[in-house]
């Protein structure tokens, strides 16, 4: 059967919806009957559309689909197409050649827990754009906030996500999330799920500021500078290193860097003691991008044989997954390893190797002093890519 859909819109001859609610003083056109499916330019005509009821609830779902604001919460939501896109725009930012315009653009930048760089170059990215932001913190700005759907909210948080993702959406054009995971479960955190909630009664784009299992924005920075670097990353070689801290982050950038560098199809190799394993479903995914990705990854690696012939070596501390909750058996832990730090001794072992870490980084604890502030440190560049990578990501989600 065939169910005939009159649309009328807003033209120059009246308002949208039946003429009946309105004074259209001009009819919309009528289109020739067909069966195939509707075009968005046919239906944005007012047309009379005959369509089975197969293909209107595709074209209704498209339409819905379509409709839907793109988030990064990981990489991983964008296609390789639209990766190397931000890369090359972020290069061209960076040389001055890009268009780098978000007139009367607000960005709302909202922090669970601190920042120095992130909340930094984001406001330099949309202040230079011509955008503006609205920086809200929650140690001084809000209150807690329920993310779990349907519960029954007795607890410490007055207001709900969906609720104010809602009303957020309504005063800004992008929502920037840095969640701050509970810390007593890592199967329970390792879920984003306060990220995603926001993410799915956003109706504007979510970024992901950095979560407990993903950090985007940190990986297309890398990227850039790894392309700044080494050109094309297929076949190269990257070591990623534990390093030794009192306050480790989670993994969230050691995981979003190792799934980039794989689909660039590099070599990766992953370097740290017992017990700081990478999150195993991370590592799943990673087997797959290297065989996807004519790339390779071996984990679980000495200091000394994870360096060893790397071309850049990424610095980084991270938590043991094993004692996520328990602060003092972590300790322990971190104190048996007290010798993994990063240093020009370390450094010479890889070809003509050249240093990253995320920052912030403690010096003469994880790196020495004369590695950071030496000739073959990029910690810097890489830092400053934070800025144009943003600056290319607001203007592809923003711009259209």
């Amino acid at each position: 059967m065939l169910y005939p859909i009159e649309l009328w819109v807003h033209g120059a001859g009246g308002c949208s919806g039946h003429p009946r609610g309105c004074q259209a003083k001009t009819p919309p056109r009528r289109a020739a009957r067909r069966t195939g499916a509707p075009t968005a330019a046919g239906i944005a005509r007012g047309s009379v559309l005959c369509v089975d009821s197969g293909t209107l609830a595709r074209t209704l779902g498209h339409m819905a689909e379509t409709s839907r604001p793109q988030h990064l919460i990981r990489l991983a939501d964008f296609t390789p197409a639209q990766i190397d896109d931000l890369l090359e725009l972020s290069r061209r930012i960076k040389r001055k050649t890009g268009r780098a315009q978000l007139p009367g653009k607000t960005a709302g930048l909202l922090f669970f827990r601190g920042s120095l760089r992130t909340r930094a170059s984001f406001e330099a990215a949309m202040t230079q754009l011509g955008g503006s932001t609205i920086n809200l913190s929650a140690a001084s700005d809000f209150w807690e906030l329920e993310s779990q759907v349907g519960s029954v909210m007795d607890g410490k948080a007055p207001e709900h996500v969906k609720d104010a993702a809602a009303v957020m959406s309504a005063y800004v054009d992008v929502l920037c999330i840095r969640p701050k995971p509970a810390g007593n479960s890592w199967a329970i955190d390792r879920k984003d799920a306060e990220i995603r909630t926001w993410a799915s009664y956003s109706s504007v784009p979510v970024i992901n500021m950095e979560s407990a299992l993903w950090h985007p924005l940190q990986a297309l920075a890398d990227l850039m500078t790894l392309r700044e670097a080494l050109n094309n990353l297929r076949g190269k070689r990257l070591a990623i290193v534990w390093t030794n801290s009192p306050t480790p982050a989670t993994g969230a950038v050691v995981n979003s860097l190792l799934h980039a560098a794989l689909s660039q199809g590099m070599d990766v190799r992953v370097a740290h003691p017992p017990g700081f394993e990478l999150d195993a479903g991370v590592l799943d995914e990673a087997d797959g991008l290297a065989r996807e990705n004519g790339g390779s990854v071996e984990t679980g690696l000495s200091l000394a044989d994870g360096v060893r012939g790397a071309q850049v070596v990424y610095g980084r501390s991270w938590m043991s997954l094993e004692d996520y909750s328990n602060p003092t058996l972590a300790a322990t832990r971190r104190a048996r390893h007290a010798g993994w730090m990063l240093d020009e001794k370390v450094l010479a072992s890889g070809d003509d190797a050249r240093l990253m870490h995320a920052m912030p980084v403690r010096r003469n604890l994880e790196i020495s002093d004369g590695l950071l502030d030496g000739p073959r440190s990029l910690v810097y560049q890489q830092a400053e890519n934070r800025l144009h990578s943003q600056k290319a990501l607001l203007m592809q989600l923003l711009r259209g």
